[in-house]
């Protein structure tokens, strides 16, 4: 395992991502790059257009009248902008159509723009070689915000996957004066450290939308001891919790007994914020809190195992946690 593949897929689908454009897909689709699953293959799966293909497939380049041959490539506009730690590139079940090079570039633009507005273009990953059926990690040294990122391959073939794993880094003119979720991964929080994630990473649980299966949230292995799990939580920035939401959708009979959250102070003091209060089994529990404690991280106690879905702390951000966001954006772009 990298250093970098446990930070978040900023590209991820299931994170807002979405590939915009492409030079050709004559196989198959673009979308496949993103799709949140582990590349799937089906032998002697034909279609109209040959065999079948988990992934972004283009047909075989050809040199133009010039003698020229260009490359093929993919605009990936990432659901969760950020500083780009790694990328990898899967050519998982592309075996004799894989690229033999590949390399990737990154660029940060406002707004809303369209593929043709995208300027500004960084090589975050040079051109390398790619084996098939491979998974190729590339580590990214560049300390910038970026929004999209650009797959081109040489001249042409398969990739399954393309994962941009890295700090998600909000733009705070959609964050200060508001009420927000300060454990969302889209606003900044991440998962610092937790007891067990047996079946799934905690940080599912703090991912956008509903769960659609218990796999897309946090679930442990079933203690054997007096113990219970636990999960700290930085928050996007530090703030005032006022409402506190614990998800055990589609946990019917893994859900928690019971839960607790308590909340760090910037001086490291740990204070309770809610005690420990039972649970249901695929229920949404939502809790006002009564407190004035300013928070950095929040740490979920559940009794004595078993899984959330999702987790919301609804609250305000401290003038320090707006400094704090305002500095490290301005810092980035």
């Amino acid at each position: 395992m990298t250093d970098f593949s446990a930070l978040p897929d900023l590209a991820l689908r299931t994170l807002g991502g979405s590939v915009t454009a492409a030079s050709d897909e004559s196989f198959e689709e673009k979308e496949n790059l993103i799709n949140p699953w582990a590349p799937r293959f089906s032998p002697e799966t034909f279609g109209a257009k040959g065999q079948e293909y988990d992934g972004w497939e283009t047909a075989r380049r050809r040199p133009d009248a010039s003698g020229a041959l260009g490359h093929d490539w993919a605009v990936v506009r990432l659901g969760l902008p950020g500083v780009i730690r790694g990328v990898v590139i899967d050519t998982a079940w592309f075996k004799g159509n894989y690229p033999p090079h590949a390399s990737v570039e990154a660029c940060s633009v406002d707004g809303y723009p369209g593929p043709s507005d995208l300027t500004g273009w960084t090589e975050i990953v040079p051109k390398s070689p790619l084996q098939g059926d491979t998974v190729h990690e590339f580590k990214v040294d560049v300390d910038r915000r970026f929004t999209h990122v650009r797959l081109n391959m040489f001249p042409d073939g398969g990739i399954a996957r393309l994962r941009v794993h890295g700090e998600v880094v909000p733009d705070p003119r959609l964050l200060t004066g508001l009420t927000i979720d300060l454990a969302a991964l889209e606003n900044g929080a991440h998962v610092t450290e937790c007891s067990n994630m047996f079946y799934s990473s905690p940080d599912n649980m703090l991912f956008p939308g509903h769960a659609r299966n218990q796999a897309e949230g946090w679930e442990t292995a079933r203690r054997r001891d007096a113990g219970n799990d636990w999960a700290v939580v930085k928050l996007a920035a530090p703030g005032k919790i006022a409402l506190a939401e614990f998800d055990t959708t589609n946990l019917k009979f893994n859900a928690p007994a019971a839960v607790a959250l308590s909340a760090q102070t910037p001086t490291g003091e740990w204070r309770e914020l809610m005690p420990r209060t039972n649970l249901q089994p695929d229920t949404r529990h939502r809790f006002r809190l009564d407190s004035d404690v300013e928070a950095t991280h929040a740490r979920i106690d559940i009794h004595p195992d078993g899984g959330l879905a999702r987790v919301r702390l609804l609250g305000t951000l401290t003038p320090a946690g707006e400094a704090a966001l305002t500095s490290r954006y301005a810092s980035l772009t």
